[in-house]
């Protein structure tokens, strides 16, 4: 039988054309044999020059900007580069954007111009942060970019003016071309003298005003790699002598394994061998290694198939019984007893006491899934005295620590080689799959493409967190509140992945959007308990106030509803001296039609919240048959992040953080039985169709001055609510579990 190595693109080309559909051409990726060289570790690949460690000049005038986020999708290959070029005054047309190296980043510090800048201290890395995550790449590397970009700048004039024999203030720079009277020259041709230029004292950058690119809808610059299938993710790598592992772990996660029958398989065609993998002393939850088999072979499908065919009997754990319906049991019985403190102010108690009125709301969210598109994969290449890892990761030099801990080797001596990513949630800023790989690996001898099943990625999963809560508030006679007492229970993120950091029962990040909303409410008392299982959880897009917003915002509801109030009046009341906030509802009352007088069937609701600097407010219109068949007819949401670098980019944002939120508040969620994951593919854990997707509109509600927030995450959490309070208002039913599909919602 003959083994054809056959890319998953090349294979979608051929057998569309085989089958006589119309196919786009596709401009099939080069072997990643070829990246082995690291070329850009070097000036580019075409002999380019550096001028500083974010950008190199080609000699044809291309400049290429390092990145040195991730690009999952968020835009951030076009949105850096863009930051940088506004201050660099380069051709937009001549610019392209390539990853920047975890390995330089650990190796090289802050150059110099940053120092003098003020804007590092002298023990930052050259890239400042490699990370990607908390809505941070706008928000916290503008000003690094911006001064990167203007110091380039400079050298190019400086250079110029030596040559020439004028001040530096008689050069201009624009479109890639510096000028001092009738002498002209390219970037190109000063790149090499001005990477030697020191200058006395660095420039000031640009302030919004003064902006010619931010602020411009441009192309991204990823998209025609996508379209062409020239972009590679990890799932694409391909090396030389390079075989596959396929991975299990027992299904309840971080169960050991009793025994497996590794010679029911060799003779398999393909199998080459069979691989245990047994944490070290000291490896635990935290990190990222369990107990696991994988069966290498030439190719996945068959490593995968002798993998399924090999009898393994997994150890018996404690948590064999542990299943939702208890965990819930177990976090609503807490919320009957008083909690860690995180907010108290004021006579909370004896204000709800003397109320006029006292509105009471009990709600829950499940675990949830990360599911991104692409399943979990990472290549790993152990020579001597050096390690390349391979693969889709949200934090490039976390992934290099890991697979260089995993070996012993000097991270130095490591190198990590990012992707595109199929999806990152957060979920791959773990790097738990660079580590499992590395010990594959190291065990195999040769270069191995580790891929999890979908399956196995949704079993092995590091969830959101579930959580209940319990509200109770009291109103007084003009309806609004005059006390508020918020008490959670939840699965901690930080005593999963930092318990040294709570202390007394304590962690306020499970608070999120509870303990530090803005409505003005004279007496507030929030507290909590940590309720955790032995199911591991993580960073999830908005992380808790993506369920949290979800309690919180319908809370607010009942209590405008009891008060008498218009809800979307009765937030804005409570934000008066807000000028953000009262800036994104009123926005949201123009743009939305805001209305709750609408016929049986259909209503209209609002979420809103403040994350990662950014407030973001949703208004959902919904229609519900009698049967209780819910569509989302339409979403409109208010944003204010202060400024925008590009505003389609900064729009997809909005949209994809609101379909995300639809999915999760919808039918998508995470259960327990047995101690394992029920819903394992997506078969059972539903994500949004197509056909159920809304009209979105996005409104731009922009205060300026100083204010850059974030735009991955802050869209989603508003959109639970407000779908919620809208079925309310359509039906008067409010469902308080997510997700909705558990609710029914028939009326009348």
């Amino acid at each position: 039988m003959n083994i054809h190595n056959v890319s998953r693109r090349k294979f979608i080309v051929t057998s569309a054309t085989a089958a006589g559909g119309m196919m786009l051409g596709f401009n099939l990726p080069a072997q990643a044999a070829q990246m082995n060289a690291n070329p850009w570790e070097l000036p580019t690949d075409k002999e380019g020059q550096e001028v500083n460690a974010w950008l190199a000049i080609d000699p044809d005038g291309t400049v290429t900007i390092r990145v040195g986020q991730s690009e999952m999708g968020e835009g951030v290959f076009t949105s850096m580069p863009m930051i940088v070029a506004e201050e660099l005054h380069v051709d937009w047309k001549m610019v392209k954007a390539a990853y920047a190296s975890g390995n330089r980043y650990l190796r090289q510090k802050a150059e110099d111009y940053q120092v003098a800048a003020g804007i590092l201290n002298e023990d930052h890395q050259v890239y400042r942060r490699m990370g990607t995550g908390g809505s941070g790449a706008v928000r916290r590397s503008r000003t690094f970019l911006q001064q990167a970009g203007a110091s380039a700048r400079e050298r190019l004039k400086e250079a110029a003016a030596q040559a020439w024999g004028v001040a530096r203030a008689d050069v201009t720079a624009k479109d890639s071309v510096l000028s001092s009277g009738n002498r002209t020259g390219t970037f190109a041709e000063f790149a090499t003298a001005a990477s030697t230029v020191a200058l006395d004292v660095e420039p000031v950058i640009k302030t919004p005003d003064q902006f010619n690119l931010l602020g411009a809808s441009v192309a991204r610059l990823d998209t025609p790699l996508k379209v062409n299938g020239s972009a590679t993710y990890g799932i694409d790598i391909r090396l030389p002598g390079m075989v596959y592992a396929a991975v299990r772990a027992n299904p309840v996660p971080y169960g050991g394994i009793d025994s497996y029958d590794a010679d029911a398989i060799m003779g398999l065609p393909g199998v080459i061998q069979v691989v245990e993998i047994v944490p070290g002393e000291g490896q635990d939850l935290r990190s990222g290694l369990q107990p696991a088999v994988a069966v290498i072979a030439n190719s996945y499908t068959r490593a995968l198939s002798a993998l399924d065919q090999m009898p393994i009997k997994w150890s018996a754990t404690p948590n064999d019984g542990v299943n939702s319906r208890d965990l819930f049991a177990d976090a609503n019985a807490a919320l009957g007893m008083p909690g860690a403190i995180s907010v108290d102010e004021g006579d909370t108690a004896g204000a709800i006491a003397g109320a006029t009125t006292v509105v009471e709301g009990d709600y829950q969210a499940p675990y949830q899934s990360h599911a991104c598109m692409e399943p979990f994969n990472c290549t790993v290449h152990i020579t001597d005295n050096r390690a390349d890892v391979y693969g889709s990761f949200q934090n490039p030099p976390g992934a290099l620590a890991v697979v260089a801990e995993q070996l012993g080797m000097d991270p130095i001596n490591v190198f990590s080689h990012t992707t595109f990513l199929g999806g990152g949630f957060g979920r791959r800023s773990r790097n738990d799959e660079p580590r499992q790989a590395a010990e594959i690996a190291r065990q195999v001898g040769r270069p191995v493409k580790m891929v999890w099943t979908r399956e196995e990625d949704m079993m092995q999963n590091k969830m959101r967190p579930m959580a209940v809560a319990r509200f109770k508030a009291g109103l007084g006679p003009d309806g609004m509140p005059v006390g508020w007492h918020a008490r959670v229970a939840g699965h901690s993120i930080t005593a999963h992945i930092r318990p040294e950091r709570i202390e007394n029962g304590l962690d306020n990040s499970l608070l999120a959007a509870v303990r530090n909303h803005p409505y003005n409410i004279p007496n507030q008392l929030v507290d909590m308990h940590v309720r955790n299982s032995h199911i591991p959880v993580h960073y999830w897009r908005s992380v808790n106030a993506s369920q949290n917003v979800f309690m919180a915002e319908q809370f607010v509801d009942e209590m405008a509803q009891a008060g008498g109030h218009d809800p979307l009046d009765f937030r804005l009341k409570m934000v008066e001296d807000l000028e953000d906030w009262s800036l994104v509802l009123n926005t949201l009352k123009e743009k939305s039609g805001w209305t709750t007088d609408l016929p049986p069937g259909t209503g209209m609701g609002i979420g809103i919240s403040e994350e990662f600097g950014t407030v973001v407010g949703q208004v959902a219109t919904v229609t519900v048959s009698r049967r209780g068949q819910l569509t989302i007819d339409k979403i409109v949401a208010a944003v204010d992040c202060g400024h925008l670098v590009n505003p389609a980019i900064a729009e997809g944002q909005i949209e994809s953080a609101i379909v995300y939120g639809l999915s999760a508040c919808l039918a998508g969620e995470v259960t327990i039985s047995g101690g394992q994951v029920v819903e394992n593919n997506f078969d059972t854990f539903k994500v949004l169709r197509i056909n159920e997707m809304p009209i979105i509109e996005t409104h731009w509600a922009l205060t300026g001055g100083d204010k850059w927030g974030g735009l991955g995450e802050p869209g989603l959490p508003p959109v639970a609510a407000a779908v919620a309070n809208a079925i309310f208002y359509a039906t008067g039913k409010r469902p308080r579990e997510m997700p909705i599909v558990h609710t029914d919602l028939s009326w009348g």
